[in-house]
This record gives structure tokens, C-alpha cells and sequence, in this order.
């Protein structure tokens, strides 16, 4: 599956343009990300707990819009944006969506 942020593909051609296709998922923080992410806070740089479930949440949410394209019978989606939501406290969903294409 083409993936691109863009409207179209070099060197190819859209012939038809199927929907949007989309993908998400939902995740909640832990004691042991929260306490190590307190530490870090006292004494300041990256989080990298956090930014390792960010990065886990969006491939996952990738993945899953890549299979919604495919039930659609896409070859490539195109303008791919992502877009994040709090849905509690300490809770939320990230969502991967863009057209789902085909080409020539």
C-alpha cells in the first residue's frame, strides 16, 4: 500500500477515488510510564516513555487504516493526516485517516 501526505503519487495516476479510510486506537497511560515520566519532569529532557507509546499508538493506528483501504480495494491512500483526542484523564485515541485510491 502507497502511503502519501500528499494529493497525488509521482509517476502514477488516480483513476478512482474510493473513500476515506480510516484507523484508531485508543490508549490509556500506566503507573509505571506515569512515575518514570514524574521523575523526568523533576529533571527536565524527553520522556521517552511517552514517546514510545505515542509511536506504538501510531502505527497501530496506520496499520488499521491500511487494512480499511484494503477492504475498500485501494492501491495507495492519499493525503494522510493524523489528529489526536483526549478522551479521559490519562486516556487517548490517536486517528490515522486519508482517500483510499486506485491507480493506474
Amino acid at each position: 500500500m502507497i502511503l502519501s501526505t500528499t494529493e497525488t503519487i509521482p509517476n502514477k495516476q488516480i483513476t478512482e477515488v474510493l473513500g476515506i479510510s480510516r484507523g484508531s486506537t485508543v490508549r490509556a497511560r500506566n503507573f509505571g510510564r506515569d512515575f518514570m515520566a514524574g521523575i523526568k519532569n523533576l529533571v527536565g529532557g524527553e520522556i521517552d516513555e511517552y514517546t514510545k507509546l505515542q509511536a506504538q499508538s501510531r502505527e497501530e493506528a496506520i496499520e488499521r487504516m491500511i487494512k480499511d483501504a484494503e477492504r475498500l480495494g485501494a492501491d495507495a491512500i492519499v493525503n494522510v493526516r493524523f489528529a489526536t483526542s483526549v478522551i479521559m484523564q490519562g486516556a487517548s485515541e490517536i486517528l490515522a485517516y486519508g482517500t483510499a485510491v486506485k491507480l493506474s
